[in-house]
């Protein structure tokens, strides 16, 4: 199964975004996705807050995901319609929940040079991020084949009733 390209706008965030910026605690009682989307980021100034909404990729400095190691931080993104997460660094229990719940998750030194706002096209089987306007190309290493199944299914558990296998 080879993952599917994507393109959105940048919207950036910095480095060390915990899971309690990703979702705030007192939401945790709740799984559903539209409570979740709704309050994902809002402790985020307003201005960057306002502009993650379905279809962006978000692009992050160093440590995201950091704090806890809860569900509800990846399932929050993806319900509010973030395509990807691209980083310089990922926490790892944060990095495994967005696997397992199907959300992609590129790792790159080069996150720092992807500029805010502008279409960027990311193709994850390929290991390739694209800029158009800016004429630029960020290489960094795939998803391992396993890895990106699980993605491309849609997360773990779409996966195994798909009749997928670990082997």
């Amino acid at each position: 199964m080879k993952m599917k390209k994507l393109s959105g706008p940048s919207v950036r965030v910095g480095d060390n975004i915990d899971t309690d910026t990703i979702i705030p605690a007192r939401y945790l009682s709740s799984y559903d996705p539209k409570l979740l989307a709704a309050h994902c980021l809002e402790l985020l100034d307003a201005k960057t807050r306002d502009r993650i909404h379905s279809g962006i990729i978000l692009v992050a400095g160093a440590n995201f995901g950091c704090g806890s190691s809860r569900e509800h931080a990846p399932l929050a993104l993806k319900a509010r319609g973030v395509q990807a997460v691209v980083a310089k660094s990922f926490a790892r229990i944060f990095f495994r929940n967005g696997i397992n719940l199907g959300l992609p998750l590129i790792e790159t030194p080069d996150a720092a040079e992807i500029p805010d706002g502008e279409v960027i096209e990311l193709d994850p089987a390929a290991g390739k991020i694209e800029i158009p306007a800016a004429k630029k190309v960020f290489t960094f290493t795939p998803l391992p084949g396993f890895v990106g199944e699980l993605v491309e299914a849609g997360g773990l558990l779409p996966y195994l009733k798909a009749g997928g296998k670990f082997e």
